[in-house]
């Protein structure tokens, strides 16, 4: 276990200091009720914006139909657009003043995941199109949650006159964990205040502190041999294939000697060309993880001295290229008390006979725990005094690094359902997934209106970040400024896959729903 040093104890002592007097937002809430009817008025645009954008199906840095709907829509509603922000053509931003004021940045994943196409609504798994991306994990719901909120604030700021400027912006290859540290080098938070971020959840709900997750670097190594005949001349070949699966054997070799807060994961993406060819090029791809920037970078420089030794001990030579980053998340706790708040008002979704059936269905189906939808808000989240035991990542923590950020969690999922998985896909286009976004986007708009009407409390999440977060911890992000956008993953893929896809487009035109068009009945298809 490591020992805690002057940093963290020092900002545990500031977290004890700021209990005692936590900022309280002081928002009308005639502001609030207001922008809660305007995201009830809007929740066909939600249930049409969700289904919509599960329908395209499209994985990291692919996300072109998707930037071309949203943005679409928040143009025709005053937005000005950026797009290819930060040298990634599937990124952009969307911004609205009102004037001289607090700015509030809000943002949500909108990628896809290889191989995880799913019909919605039925307990089999039932690719749209067989081998196709597919919504494994709900980021077809964050987005649509996000404009609701948006367009229901800014009706609100426009008739009371709050001066301020929101802008929207969406997680690119998420997935990949591949964007969002270049999003901050590029300086795109630049002169904002605070930004909300959303992620699919089973409930509502928020917390603040070190994440229990881990921050990560992602990694492919790619080995350089000589060709040969494998049967007439093996010995005049230096096979790049060796060089990976000897790095592959001494990283597992290693791991028993690794920190129990670390992951880590490989894949082979290129394994050579057929068996009668001593490969001469072979790469493996590898996800580093830990709790901490200087875990993360001891898992790097360990992965990088083994790579060199197998290539050293095979006759090959390894470069690597350096895919994403994500740093370790910290959320802010002022914001996160504020939210809290604003969800306990909120509350879960009002679910029906419906919805509870197609849950037990679907969790009967696939032998996974019978759980119901929660009908109460959980406990605010906040740091646990035991040792981190690691777990998956976002690179909102990048972000979060930047300026005072949040997570706000939102129920558009079943219970049970096992993310990166065809299972999770199941719930993404039905009326859990559009009600669970309709509560968030209420969430987060009253959050906004918080933080747009109080100064305090702007002023309480900063002192937070200054005091507790960079006490403990320096942002210390592995990108060299040689490092660049993979933003040719999954070209060709959807270069092959698009006209398939295109098939199964929603059309809100003809259809009430995705689950309408598909010729899908709820909850007993």
């Amino acid at each position: 276990m490591r020992k805690l040093g002057s940093r963290a104890l020092t900002a545990i002592a500031a977290i004890s200091m700021l209990a005692a007097a936590p900022a309280q937002a002081a928002e009308p809430e005639a502001y609030k009720d207001a922008a809660a009817e305007g995201v009830d008025a809007r929740a066909k645009l939600v249930q049409e914006m969700v289904d919509s954008i599960f329908s395209f199906q499209e994985p990291g840095f692919q996300e072109f139909k998707t930037q071309e709907y949203i943005t679409g829509i928040l143009e025709k509603n005053g937005f000005t657009i950026k797009k290819g922000v930060a040298g990634i053509p599937s990124a952009w931003t969307a911004t609205w003043s009102n004037g001289e004021g607090p700015k509030i940045a809000l943002g949500s994943d909108v990628d896809g995941l290889l191989g995880l196409s799913q019909k919605p609504g039925v307990g089999e798994i039932t690719p749209l199109v067989p081998g196709a991306p597919g919504h494994g994990e709900g980021h077809n719901t964050g987005m649509p949650l996000i404009v609701a909120a948006a367009l229901s604030v800014k009706d609100v700021m426009e008739a009371n006159g709050v001066k301020g400027t929101l802008m929207i912006w969406p997680g690119i290859a998420e997935e990949l964990l591949a964007t969002k540290a270049y999003f901050v080098r590029d300086g795109l938070f630049d002169g904002f205040d605070a930004c909300i971020f959303t992620h699919v959840s089973t409930t509502l709900g928020t917390g603040w502190g070190q994440g229990s997750g881990n921050g990560l670097v992602s990694v492919e190594y790619t080995f350089h041999g000589k060709t040969s005949h494998a049967a007439g001349a093996p010995w005049a070949g230096r096979s790049a294939l060796d060089g990976v699966e000897l790095m592959d054997v001494a990283w597992n070799f290693r791991r028993e000697h690794l920190p129990l807060s670390q992951r880590s994961h490989y894949i082979i993406t290129n394994g050579g060309g057929q068996p009668n060819i001593v490969p001469g090029e072979a790469s493996v791809w590898y996800y580093f993880r830990d709790h901490t920037f200087q875990g993360i970078r001891d898992l790097f420089e360990i992965g990088n001295t083994i790579s060199e030794a197998a290539a050293s001990a095979t006759g090959t030579t390894v470069t690597r290229r350096t895919l994403g980053y994500a740093a370790p998340q910290w959320a802010n706790r002022p914001m996160a008390e504020a939210a809290y708040e604003n969800i306990k008002k909120v509350g879960m979704p009002d679910w029906t006979e419906d919805d509870q059936a197609f849950v037990k269905k679907i969790q009967e189906a696939n032998d996974r725990k019978l759980t119901p939808l929660a009908t109460e808000v959980g406990e605010l989240s906040v740091p646990k005094d035991v040792p981190a035991m690691g777990g998956p990542s976002d690179d909102i923590g990048d972000i979060m690094w930047t300026l005072p950020t949040i997570t706000i969690g939102y129920p558009s999922q079943a219970p049970n359902m096992i993310f990166h998985n065809v299972l999770a896909a199941m719930t993404e286009a039905t009326p859990i997934a559009h009600k669970g976004a309709v509560a968030g986007a209420k969430a987060v708009a009253m959050t906004v209106l918080d933080l747009m009407t109080t100064p305090e409390l702007l002023a309480a999440a900063k002192k937070y970040q200054q005091d507790v977060q960079f006490a403990a911890e320096t942002y210390d992000p592995l990108l060299t400024p040689e490092d660049k956008p993979a933003i040719d993953l999954n070209g060709e893929l959807m270069g092959r896959l698009r006209p398939e896809l295109e098939k199964f487009y929603y059309d809100p035109s003809k259809y009430d729903s995705y689950l309408d068009q598909l010729g899908v009945s709820y909850p007993d298809e």
